[in-house]
């Protein structure tokens, strides 16, 4: 029986810095695979390369993954600064409008991190450069140093809105996640619900106000002990739920 496909979008690397590679992390399709129960599929994004029409004729669903380049501020009306960071503009011409052409027809995408901020700003909405700056915010970045499970060790609650999507979803009002962003939601998109927020504020949980299809996002790594995980499992069932869902609604229309 064929998985339903879910399109992971990869981010621009360098091996050794100098050869070039678009890269997607082994957990992120690990989840996909076991946890969502979808066949995971790398996509290069580049415009160059692939084209939304051809993305969503190809995925059944997608995976906004996270990634260390940002969103450009010029998607959100606004001019680069050093605390931006770096950026990944072939990335942000195929998924912007991969969102919204998704939250149009209904075919479900999950945000994580980069994704969740790519989502905001593809709905209108606008992002801090450096969320530790703000004040009465904490520090959302991983740890310097340390092994990877330092750097994923869940290290905040999430509040989620009393009986909200993902209060239903978890099964639970709070729920302890990792940390590792810099930026954040400082104007919330159109349609943008905020479901949830760190101690500090900081929305963690999104999804988008009357969509027909999955449109949840979250701030933190799920993809981190998918399989084992009590927040991350629930969250990428029912994205792989969603997934086959579309799959056989679109199949029974072919």
């Amino acid at each position: 029986m064929r998985r339903p496909i879910v399109g992971i979008i990869g981010n621009q690397y360098l091996i050794d810095d100098s050869y070039p590679a678009h890269a997607g992390g082994q957990m992120n399709s690990q989840a996909i695979a076991a946890v969502a129960g979808c066949m995971p599929l790398l996509i290069p994004a580049d415009p160059q390369l692939v084209s939304v029409p051809e993305l969503m004729q190809t995925c059944d669903g997608f995976l906004l993954t996270g990634g260390r380049p940002n969103v450009h501020p010029n998607e959100y009306g606004e001019d680069p600064t050093e605390a931006h960071g770096q950026f990944d503009r072939a990335r942000d011409a195929v998924v912007l409008p991969l969102v919204r052409a998704c939250v149009e027809r209904g075919q479900p995408f999950l945000g994580i991190c980069r994704g969740f901020q790519e989502v905001n700003v593809a709905m209108g909405g606008s992002l801090y450069p450096e969320i530790r700056d703000l004040p009465g915010r904490t520090n959302h970045r991983m740890p310097p140093d340390g092994t990877l499970e330092e750097k994923f060790e869940l290290r905040h609650d999430v509040t989620f809105t009393k009986d909200g999507v993902f209060h239903k979803l978890m099964g639970a009002s709070e729920v302890l996640t990792n940390t590792l962003h810099g930026q954040g939601i400082k104007r919330p998109g159109d349609r943008i619900v905020i479901d949830g927020t760190a101690p500090d504020g900081t929305p963690e949980a999104t999804y988008i106000k009357d969509a027909p299809g999955f449109t949840l996002s979250v701030q933190w790594h799920p993809e981190w002990n998918a399989q084992h995980d009590p927040v991350s499992r629930p969250l990428f069932e029912a994205f792989g739920d969603a997934v086959r869902g579309w799959s056989a609604r679109t199949s029974r229309a072919a």
